[in-house]
């Protein structure tokens, strides 16, 4: 077949599909704003939920186009939605929509990829092949493992100060005690004085100090605490309370000890930090500074040898 037929066929082809995709999302989004109309005239008098008031103009017909094709994926795998709940709730999503929100994002995410991986086709076909396959695998990676490495950047930024805050909660929690203040008063103080230093986890800190307020049993409110931070030590101290609680431990003592194992954890990461950074070093020093000191070194010499050997 002639190139420039073949040509002509791609891009017509590719048009069409966009054209397809265009109107598809036009209707979606025109029925989607209608019923959304209608829904407002007919509960006008309800109150307007926190989302609707927080996402005016085209944001709440995207959220819930979003939340419609996260649905529709939920409806599929249940078990999924779960595990994602506990992800997003570790990241800091609390919101019972957020899983499915998620999920529609990443449909719409694998949409958008399939639109502009037909948009390369034309350059198949002009000669840029591999310009195109290029830039139509990037968008799919994109599309694919994007929103995942979203989450996860997310996730462990937090657990990051999740970890740095706990042996200062530990503190806290055994000068309270010891004190006199019961552990669930103790916990509600910490949460006053760690709100600015560590605003992250004194959310959890909350949700918990409600857990324990509304009449939860006390290891397993601190088992889902330990659930929502998703550190190894937040499970080790809900295991030693429960532990402790089914033998008769005091708390104090327990605590103390298990601060004082906090503290030498920190420790121990602080000076596995400081051991690793030579390793690190090696390369920019390798790549950086070793070029520049032998620049230095040897250009006077080259100098030198330039103007006793002229020629």
């Amino acid at each position: 077949m002639d190139p420039a037929r073949l040509y002509d066929l791609i891009t017509l082809a590719g048009l069409l599909l966009l054209t397809a995709a265009a109107l598809g999302a036009g209707v979606a989004l025109f029925g989607e704003i209608r019923v959304r109309a209608l829904r407002r005239n007919r509960f006008a008098a309800a109150p307007q939920s926190r989302v609707a008031a927080a996402a005016p103009g085209l944001v709440e017909p995207l959220l819930a186009a979003f939340r419609r094709l996260g649905q529709e994926t939920a409806v599929r795998d249940p078990a999924k939605v779960s595990m994602l709940r506990t992800r997003m709730i570790q990241a800091g999503y609390f919101s019972r929509e957020a899983p499915v929100v998620y999920l529609g994002m990443r449909a719409a995410a694998l949409v958008v990829a399939t639109i502009a991986i037909v948009m390369t086709l034309p350059l198949v076909a002009g000669g840029g092949a591999q310009a195109a396959i290029s830039l139509a695998g990037c968008v799919a990676l994109a599309a694919v493992m994007g929103p995942d490495q979203v989450l996860a950047a997310r996730r462990r930024t937090r657990e990051r100060e999740y970890v740095e805050g706990f042996p200062d909660l530990l503190d806290l929690l055994v000068a309270s005690v010891e004190a006199g203040l019961s552990l669930d008063a103790a916990v509600s103080r910490c949460t006053d004085e760690l709100a600015r230093r560590y605003p992250n986890m004194v959310v959890h800190l909350r949700f918990l100090v409600l857990e324990l307020r509304a009449g939860r049993a006390r290891k397993e409110a601190w088992t889902a605490f330990a659930d929502r931070l998703g550190i190894d030590d937040a499970r080790a101290l809900a295991t030693m309370l429960r532990q402790a609680e089914e033998m008769g431990v005091s708390l104090g003592e327990t605590l103390t000890v298990f601060s004082q194992d906090m503290r030498a954890k920190r420790m121990l990461r602080a000076e596995e930090k400081a051991l690793a950074l030579p390793a690190k070093l090696t390369v920019p020093l390798i790549l950086f500074i070793f070029p520049c000191l032998m620049g230095v070194l040897l250009l006077p010499i080259i100098a030198r040898m330039a103007k006793v050997f002229p020629n």
